[in-house]
């Protein structure tokens, strides 16, 4: 799978779609729609008939919005799966009470997983720390799809809610978000296959 993210796709649109569909990849368009309703609605559609693998949209804008969103791309028949993003990797617990969240990180992002669990999304985009607890509350297959992945001689950036690809699979990640260790690195390919090799390892223990 590959993602494809705001700056790539509103630099290139949908030639972008086609090009890395012909190429025989599934795509995630991670555009985090977050609007009202109608607007989101139509914005997943629109993604919806690019043929995506995965869609997300931000939590919260509330369950009307998600599950409006789940329903029209079920009617539609689409089998473009549709995640919930909950509390973004590069916020931690400060920041989330500087937006006026009471709770800290854990706690709020438990919560979104509900809302998104309770819209009927298919998953949810979250940080791996929280994946183990995520899957021990909802046991019906809810997709964990953990950004914020770094092995432990890579930069941080500007993520803070980090964690490597050995302790995201322990934790019951199932997709990681990586993109800069390995766009960053001076050989991409090589990072990636260690990457991806300490990803799957874990997940087969």
């Amino acid at each position: 799978m590959v993602k494809i993210g705001s700056v790539a796709f509103n630099s290139l649109g949908k030639d972008l779609i086609e090009l890395i569909h012909s190429e025989g990849f599934q795509i995630f368009l991670d555009l985090k729609f977050h609007d009202i309703k109608n607007t989101v609605i139509k914005s997943s559609l629109a993604a919806a008939e690019l043929g995506v693998w995965m869609i997300n949209v931000h939590s919260s804008g509330g369950i009307d919005m998600m599950s409006g969103v789940a329903n029209a791309i079920r009617k539609n028949n689409y089998r473009t799966l549709v995640t919930g993003v909950t509390i973004l990797t590069s916020l931690d617990d400060k920041d989330i009470k500087a937006i006026g969240y009471s709770d800290n990180t854990k706690e709020q992002v438990m919560k979104m997983a509900k809302l998104c669990y309770d819209s009927d999304l298919n998953g949810i985009v979250c940080s791996a720390e929280e994946a183990k607890a995520i899957k021990n509350k909802f046991k019906d297959n809810l997709i964990c799809v953990c950004p914020g992945i770094r092995r432990a001689q890579d930069c941080k950036d500007d993520q803070k809610r980090i964690i490597t690809p050995e302790m995201a699979a322990n934790n019951g990640a199932d997709y990681i978000v990586v993109g800069r260790p390995i766009i960053d690195s001076r050989d991409p390919l090589e990072s990636l296959i260690k990457i991806k090799k300490e990803f799957n390892n874990s997940l087969e223990k």
